[in-house]
């Protein structure tokens, strides 16, 4: 790969590198950026690779700076990937006047309608240029990578895992949208991007995907009980019936008072990477 990355900027951090990028997708068709972290093993050799998908609203900034997530990567040599959630300035009308729909909001899907299809394909962008940008620019393990992700990204994160099982040995999510076709953010997103077809709504369904045949590894999912967006927005007890049904490996862990927010994921964010680096270090 001959993609020319533009380094935005680097910081010293857990004795390793935490590092913001920019590159022209040939994907997408426009610049996107995506982030790094690199700890202190990776200046020896290779090491795992988590790749992080953020909720809605967010950037490749928001989960290195919130998540709290260096530390433990630094101590367990796990490198760390995020990106952004959507393509930007794509010159479609209304494309930022709706925080659901367009910037901040890309769903991690490929869309096939009309204005969206021209730029919004983010499940070939993190499956395919994103991931081969990494494994060959940085110093990450080919048969090593895991996914993981909030809210947005957390069905992105099940989705992607579940519709390219050979790419992922690892995957966790918190709060994940899991069952978007029976909600009204996903609903909202699936109508625009992938129009009025159920049967292609069910593709990027996660309780769906399950129902279908479709598995991950041992999967690790927490949820807060004070989330304002649980019970319309998140289903996990839809998700949970299917995995129990259809003998998919599941840990779902509810927790009295935490809400939706990154205080929450920073909360657990040591438990998700002990689990993706124990899964990972069987390999």
């Amino acid at each position: 790969m001959t993609t020319h990355l533009e380094t935005r900027s680097t910081h010293r951090c857990f004795g390793g590198t935490q590092g913001f990028y920019q590159h022209l997708s040939e994907t997408i068709g426009l610049p996107m950026r995506f982030s790094v972290y690199q700890p202190p093993q990776a200046q020896h050799g290779s090491v795992p690779v988590l790749f992080f998908l953020a909720g809605l609203t967010c950037t490749e900034e928001t989960f290195m700076i919130k998540a709290g997530a260096q530390r433990m990567a630094a101590q367990l040599g796990i490198m760390l990937v995020s990106m952004d959630t959507s393509p930007r300035e794509t010159g479609i009308p209304g494309e930022a006047g709706d925080w659901e729909l367009g910037a901040g909001a890309g769903f991690y899907l490929d869309a096939t309608e009309a204005p969206w299809s021209k730029y919004f394909r983010m499940e070939s962008y993190v499956t395919q240029e994103l991931y081969q940008l990494i494994l060959s620019h940085f110093p990450a393990q080919q048969n090593r990578v895991g996914i993981f992700g909030h809210s947005m990204g957390g069905h992105g994160a099940l989705t992607l895992a579940l519709r390219n099982p050979d790419l992922y040995r690892s995957v966790s999510a918190f709060a994940p949208i899991a069952a978007p076709q029976h909600c009204p953010w996903g609903q909202k997103a699936f109508s625009h991007y992938l129009g009025a077809s159920r049967e292609n709504w069910c593709k990027h369904d996660a309780t769906a995907l399950i129902e279908a045949g479709h598995r991950l590894p041992a999967l690790l999912i927490d949820q807060g009980l004070k989330d304002p967006f649980l019970a319309e927005q998140l289903q996990p007890d839809r998700f949970e019936a299917a995995c129990r049904l259809h003998g998919q490996p599941l840990t779902i862990r509810r927790h009295d008072g935490y809400d939706h927010g990154y205080y929450f994921i920073s909360t657990f964010m040591t438990d998700h990477l002990q689990h993706h680096y124990d899964q990972l270090s069987q390999l």
